[in-house]
């Protein structure tokens, strides 16, 4: 099972967003939802084997995540209103510590950064901060099968951030020499691990 998980400072926490108004009165929920489509679908289907969690960090109600699973998702179409209507759906519900499921494949719970790096410290689940400046991912890209890519929204990822990654034991990696969008880099680590289990 293939992870990313993205970090949305500005993304709101509560469901009444507008989803003609995703980039600005939703706090950039428009990259989260890039980021979703682009790492689940595939030309004439979705990929099963994917994970992709959000971390909304955004008013009024910081410290939530939301949990796209591949295996059982139903009702995404390859648009970014199709996810933000799934988003949407998922803050509309009562967030508590453990996961309730809004629709198919989509749950949301309450929870910071470092919860979900613990949970995947916890299940052996290699971690990777995706950085430019990091190690080239093809060196060692048959070993990230089922590893979690971490990366931040528009914002990148503060400092204090980045300590709490590196100290979990993620490695740095990049998908190459220049700062890229975040929903590009799933599209790259996807077709690099497709690379390699087609080999």
């Amino acid at each position: 099972m293939r992870h990313f998980l993205i970090i949305g400072h500005k993304a709101v926490t509560s469901g009444d967003f507008p989803l003609n108004d995703m980039p600005g009165s939703a706090g950039r929920m428009d990259i989260l939802c890039r980021c979703v489509n682009n790492a689940l679908f595939l030309s004439h289907g979705m990929r099963r084997d994917v994970q992709v969690h959000l971390l909304l960090l955004g008013e009024p109600d910081p410290g939530k995540i939301i949990r796209f699973d591949g295996e059982k998702l139903r009702y995404l179409n390859p648009d970014e209103r199709s996810s933000g209507s799934l988003i949407k759906k998922a803050l509309a519900k009562n967030a508590v510590d453990h996961e309730v499921q809004s629709t198919p494949g989509v749950w949301l719970r309450r929870g910071e950064l470092g919860t979900l790096l613990d949970e995947f410290k916890s299940k052996g689940i290699p971690m990777v901060y995706l950085r430019e400046d990091g190690g080239d991912i093809r060196d060692v890209s048959a070993s990230l099968a089922d590893a979690v890519f971490i990366m931040g929204d528009h914002m990148g990822v503060t400092e204090n951030e980045e300590q709490m990654i590196l100290t979990a034991g993620a490695r740095i990696l990049s998908v190459g020499p220049v700062s890229l969008h975040s929903d590009h880099c799933t599209i790259l680590v996807n077709n690099e691990l497709d690379r390699v289990a087609t080999e």
